[in-house]
């Protein structure tokens, strides 16, 4: 299914609206899906935008379990998932390596709340309403951090009038146990959704270390989530009071060394040191609507988030690598004489955000909106790596200790006007001003005095311009050109200079359609990016930084189909990316450090027309189930297929940074006993392909390395459901 949250009549706010089924005109087609902002609504089928939207029973049905796995259902997104962080890449633009102060540049929502940085945005993936992928920027409502496109979540509204209860148990294999319960209190104005998930499983990977302390990939997590939403009695005024916990803890991320000469089994490791990440903290929003007028709405979002990250890792990743002696320096060539280390790291995100609209929600041809955005956050890291031990840090001899103070405003408006019955335009802008105070109390090298404190600012205006053409019903063709923005920062040593904002415009257009009387829905689009100022995150002396030396260009597109045909139903989608550096340049290179000719010393060329990181050139998926009805019960097998071609994970391509292509098989048999039972078994990478997830790059506490995907994974999941 398409749709988009912004850029339209129908959802000009500055969240997402609520992505609802609404029930087909055809008993055995198509269920029309419509997004409602407030009292109107329109069929997504009318959104100038490419996007793909999923439902929470959808994701379920295509074995979507936590967020790594959109990219096997939706084209042209790259997800990848190692140390502490989640770097999202839509259609070649996001993030491909963190640095202490950079931006990820796929923004990530979770009911209209803004999760800002990379770290924290897989751990609320259960009890899920919709989730809607949206490509390309997103650069009048959304803002700064969106030059690759958005990605919102929503959980379930709290239900007025009505109380029941939904479990959901899932057993599979290496031993993994998940179990998310949700229950719903509804009175006539006032209503709470509470739910909560565990979820514990064991590595795919052994550790054989004789002296092995932790089996990396172990998982353990918990959550819970409530939401309070009150009504007032004339219908005028409704509020929503969320908050959210979580505790993940894992024996952090399972790498296999490139240079293993224990075992060539991917699943294997050998490491001796005590590795681990745990990962929590909290959110807490609220947010209000009021009608104004008949036509006029007002709405106010303020949200705090506080979580934190403290992990340690095998810096080695070996069991026989030997620490500095303590009669040695510990840096210089000694640290690869005796590589042995192990390394420690804390940060925490403090995060205060707010936002106000006023929108219009009449039924006339001109539909508006206008808000003000704020951010304020405190980031604090310390980074700590001891070279002497091997197994446990007893004391650093080289700790980064720093602390980021982060700002961000920004005002904002959108237009849509009906020239006729069926052409619309649109216009957006957003002006944005950001803010880094960066200061060092500790780090590596000479010649400052510490603490030192930098500061940087950037400005920027960014929007959206189209024509819509809309004809038949749910049908439009739409042309739209849109910029989006990522700020610039601080690097970590103070004689590195900052790094610039990137910019990245797209011009689009794209057709959206329903035949064969609403049983084939046919979506799809063609674009060309100009991507400017492209951050990328590397090392320079063991240190992180942050360069932006290069520019992009890229074209594509993507078709999205939909089939439903009584009991039948297939889905897929197409993307295609041809995307390439636009010029040449010089810039550090993670892997492999050195000079090339005609550079500055430590610097590499890459050369005009290279593959830009995370830029797949094919990205396909495919479904298809069958329904059949035998008295009460229905049986509904399915068969889900996606493949992802190789990808780079550097500007280097090497063995060291090459995601392979690979062909993924689902499948899973359903039996849904009415509205109360449903009982599922399925089987995960069917064929039981071994393929690279990721690859992990050389960073300044731990060697990089490579993160094999799941094997087949099998199991059974129930579903029960009580109340009305």
């Amino acid at each position: 299914m398409i749709a988009s949250l912004l850029c339209s009549a129908a959802s000009l706010i500055a969240v997402p609206a609520i992505a609802q089924e609404a029930q087909a005109e055809s008993s055995d087609g198509l269920a029309a899906i419509v997004v409602t902002a407030e009292r109107r609504e329109q069929s997504l089928q009318d959104i100038p935008i490419s996007a793909t939207v999923l439902s929470g029973e959808e994701l379920q049905r295509k074995g979507v379990n936590n967020l790594n796995d959109i990219q096997q259902v939706a084209p042209s997104i790259a997800i990848n998932t190692f140390n502490r962080s989640t770097y999202i890449n839509i259609r070649g633009v996001g993030i491909a390596q963190s640095a202490p102060t950079s931006n990820p540049g796929v923004a990530y929502y979770i009911d209209g709340q803004l999760i800002p940085h990379e770290q924290f945005i897989g751990h609320s993936f259960f009890d899920i309403g919709t989730i809607e992928v949206l490509r390309g920027p997103q650069g009048t409502l959304t803002g700064q951090n969106s030059t690759g496109g958005a990605l919102y979540v929503r959980t379930p509204e709290p239900e007025f009038g009505s109380t029941f209860a939904v479990g959901d148990v899932t057993v599979a294999n290496y031993d993994r146990y998940r179990a998310v319960v949700a229950a719903n209190i509804g009175g006539e104005n006032v209503a709470l959704r509470v739910a909560g998930v565990h979820e514990q499983r064991d590595s795919f990977t052994r550790n054989i270390a004789a002296n092995a302390q932790s089996q990396p990939g172990n998982l353990n997590m918990d959550a819970i989530r409530a939401n309070l939403r009150l009504r007032g009695a004339d219908g005028r005024l409704n509020v929503n009071v969320r908050g959210e916990y979580f505790d993940v803890r894992s024996d952090n991320n399972a790498v296999k060394n490139r240079n293993d000469k224990v075992s060539s089994d991917p699943f294997v490791i050998e490491e001796d040191g005590l590795s681990f990440q745990n990962q929590a903290g909290y959110r807490v929003s609220a947010e209000a609507r009021y009608d104004v007028s008949d036509s006029v709405q007002a709405r106010g979002l303020v949200s705090w988030q506080d979580g934190y990250t403290h992990d340690q890792t095998d810096g080695d990743r070996t069991a026989t690598a030997l620490p500095v002696p303590a009669n040695l320096p510990t840096s210089g060539a000694n640290t690869a004489r005796f590589p042995g280390r192990v390394s420690n790291g804390d940060t925490r995100f403090k995060t205060l955000i707010g936002e106000a609209n006023l929108l219009s929600t009449g039924k006339g041809p001109l539909q508006w909106v206008v808000g003000a955005f704020v951010l304020d956050e405190k980031v604090p890291v310390t980074l700590l790596r001891d070279n002497r031990n091997v197994r446990d840090l007893v004391q650093s001899n080289s700790p980064i200790i720093t602390e980021a103070k982060n700002t961000s405003q920004s005002v904002f408006g959108q237009v849509n006007y009906y020239l006729t019955d069926a052409i619309e335009v649109l216009a957006g802008a957003r002006y944005s001003w950001d803010k880094q105070v960066y200061t060092r109390f500790a780090v590596p090298g000479a010649g400052f005095t510490l603490p030192f404190t930098s500061e940087t600012t950037s400005e920027q205006l960014t929007g959206k311009i189209g024509v819509n053409y809309h004809f038949g019903n749910d049908s439009m063709v739409y042309v739209t050109a849109s910029k989006g923005y990522k700020a610039g920062g601080v690097n970590l040593t103070p004689n590195t200079p900052d790094f610039k904002p990137e910019r990245n415009f797209v011009y689009e257009a794209g057709l959206k359609t329903e035949l064969l009387d609403r049983h084939l829905r046919v979506n799809g689009d063609v674009f060309y990016s100009d991507y400017k100022d492209i951050q990328l995150s590397s090392l320079v002396g063991g240190l992180p930084v942050t360069q932006n030396a290069l520019a992009g260009k890229s074209w594509g597109g993507e078709l999205e189909l939909t089939a439903q045909f009584g009991g039948f139903a297939a889905n897929a989608g197409v993307g295609y990316l041809d995307a390439k550096f636009a010029n040449s340049a010089c810039i550090s290179d993670t892997n492999a450090p050195g000079t090339d000719t005609g550079c500055p010393t430590n610097l590499r060329f890459v050369p005009k027309d290279r593959v830009l990181p995370f830029s797949p050139e094919w990205t396909l998926n495919a479904g298809v189930q069958y329904t059949l009805s035998l008295g009460s019960v229905d049986l509904t097998p399915r068969v889900q297929w996606s493949y992802v071609a190789e990808q780079y994970a550097t500007p280097f391509p090497s063995a060291n940074t090459l995601v392979p292509g690979r062909n993924l098989f689902d499948a899973r048999l359903t039996l849904d006993m009415g509205r109360k039972y449903k009982l599922e078994g399925f089987i995960n990478n069917l064929t039981n392909k071994t393929y690279i997830a990721s690859q992990i790059q050389n960073s300044s506490s731990a060697d990089g390395g490579i993160i094999y995907g799941a094997p087949r994974t099998f199991g059974v999941r129930l579903r029960v459901e009580i109340g009305n």
